[in-house]
Parts: C-alpha cells; structure tokens; sequence
C-alpha cells in the first residue's frame, strides 16, 4: 500500500452537515477498497489566493491516508463531481 495526502477545498457555504457527509463518504471510499485513513486535520476557512469558481473563501481539509493505486482514482472522480469542492489535490508520500 502506498501512503497519500489529500487536500480538498470547500465553498464556504457548505453546511456542517455537509461538510462530515462528505468526509464520510471519501472515508468509506478509502475503507471500502482496504485503505486506512491515518489524519483528518480541519484547516477551517481560509481566504484563497485567487478566485475559484467565484469563490474569495474556501473551507479547508487535510487527509492523510494509505491504500490501493486504484482509490486515488476513485477518489478524484468523486471530488470532480461534487459541488461543494471547489479544488482538490492528491499527491502520493514518499517513504
């Protein structure tokens, strides 16, 4: 298993609710498929450097985790069709 860190970018007015619903869900993606989320930290609200989608303010998340080549994948697809994500990265941790 190879270890990744997600960082993903909120609309500011996502819900609280909303915000753990999809944490559940990329969560279960990882979990699903053998993986093991290792840190969650909330970054919270952050003025972003530029504009993105009309947004000024993103909602922060950081994600370490460890799992299959195939769950970065699954990971990005879902994260391409949220609504509520505005930016997202995965980048795969050197041992």
């Amino acid at each position: 298993m190879n270890k990744y860190e997600l960082m993903y970018v909120m609309k500011p007015a996502t819900e609280e609710a909303e915000r753990e619903a999809l944490l559940e869900k990329y969560k279960g993606i990882i979990e699903k498929a053998d993986g093991q989320v290792d840190n969650i930290e909330e970054w919270g609200l952050r003025k972003l450097a530029y504009e993105i989608k009309k947004e000024t303010e993103g909602f922060y998340m950081l994600m370490n985790f460890q799992s299959d080549v195939d769950v970065p994948k699954e990971l990005d697809r879902n994260m391409k069709i949220a609504d509520e994500v505005i930016r997202h990265m995965i980048t795969r941790i050197e041992e």
